[in-house]
């Protein structure tokens, strides 16, 4: 079970010891969208919907959310997060989430970024749902990442 680093010689799930690795600039990029029809759109665009702002508590529960990433993927180090910041879009068919975590630390902010991006989009999802159960969360993943050994990468 060599080149696995979350994995020992025998097979058992670790967390990777960074203790040798340089304190860095890290940045990292996620995004994903949740679809939905015109009428939700509208009404989380207009700020209208029953539950309040869905924009203003998405953009909140998605930073909590990164800040909180360590305790929810068992393997991840917990890091000081220097910037976690949420912008959205809103069209006639969705809401599109970009999150963004930086750091100054030993290890990457990727899954950081992307647990910001994903429980945004979760958030608008409940806030949303009285007025559209069919919404489809998608299209979440890294878009770029900066800092560490392996440089700057852009999907």
């Amino acid at each position: 079970m060599t080149g696995l680093t979350h994995i020992d010689e025998a097979g058992a799930a670790r967390m990777v010891d960074v203790a040798g690795k340089a304190v860095t600039a890290r940045e990292a990029i996620a995004s994903g969208r949740i679809t939905m029809s015109a009428v939700a759109a509208a009404a989380i665009g207009a700020g209208t919907a029953k539950k309040g702002d869905v924009l203003a508590v998405a953009r909140v529960a998605g930073i909590m959310a990164a800040k909180r990433t360590s305790d929810l993927i068992p393997l991840c180090h917990p890091l000081p997060l220097t910037k976690v910041e949420i912008d959205l879009v809103v069209d006639e068919t969705g809401v599109t989430a970009t999150a963004t975590a930086s750091t100054e630390g030993k290890t990457g902010v990727e899954m950081e970024a992307l647990t910001a991006a994903t429980v945004t989009l979760l958030t608008i999802y409940d806030m949303a749902k009285a007025i559209d159960q069919t919404m489809v969360l998608s299209d979440i993943r890294v878009r770029a990442k900066s800092g560490g050994k392996s440089g700057n990468w852009t999907a």
